[in-house]
């Protein structure tokens, strides 16, 4: 048991940190709009339903994507309802913004966001990770709400599930492409 205080003593003093390097105003104004934005993924599900508007030749892949990115947001909820850890409740810790739990590993932005950035990445043929994925991360711990392990595993979750389903997407790309040319 010691073990385990000594580790979430370690995250709120990192937590503490990253608050007072920096949770500026406008900071914390940017982390809050980040939030209601990646708030149950569903503005990473909205940018993929643009996507299936807009690039009518990758229609069905952009479904697929987009269901791999809520995919990847139930997949958080299902592991934060099996490991419960509660948010962070340091007295030290601001918390910026209001949560729909009390769980906060691992965090669901982050998780949903990464699985956005690599999925709509290799839709487009960008690598939207080293964009998208720090600044959420960094934004749920700006505003109180997660410790660093919980964006962390969040973050590795999503590119798993994206990593996973993207491969799928180039394979069947691949097979299609070989098929046109018999």
């Amino acid at each position: 048991m010691l073990e385990k205080n000594s580790r979430v003593a370690a995250e709120t003093m990192l937590l503490c940190r990253v608050q007072d390097v920096l949770a500026k105003p406008v900071v914390v104004r940017i982390a809050q709009g980040m939030s209601v934005f990646g708030e149950h993924s569903a503005g990473w599900l909205a940018l993929g339903a643009i996507g299936v508007l807009v690039d009518r030749k990758r229609r069905k892949d952009w479904i697929v994507a987009a269901g791999g990115v809520f995919a990847a947001h139930a997949a958080s909820v299902a592991v934060k309802r099996v490991v419960k850890r509660q948010r962070p409740a340091d007295p030290n810790v601001r918390v910026l913004v209001g949560t729909p739990s009390r769980l906060s590993f691992p965090s669901a932005h982050a998780t949903s966001t990464t699985a956005a950035a690599v999925l709509y990445g290799g839709l487009i043929g960008r690598r939207l990770e080293p964009v998208l994925v720090p600044p959420m991360l960094a934004s749920r711990m700006v505003l109180g709400v997660h410790y660093p392990s919980d964006v962390l595993v969040g973050s590795a979750l999503g590119a798993t599930i994206g990593g996973l389903l993207r491969r799928r997407l180039t394979r069947g790309k691949r097979l299609r492409r070989s098929d046109r040319e018999q």
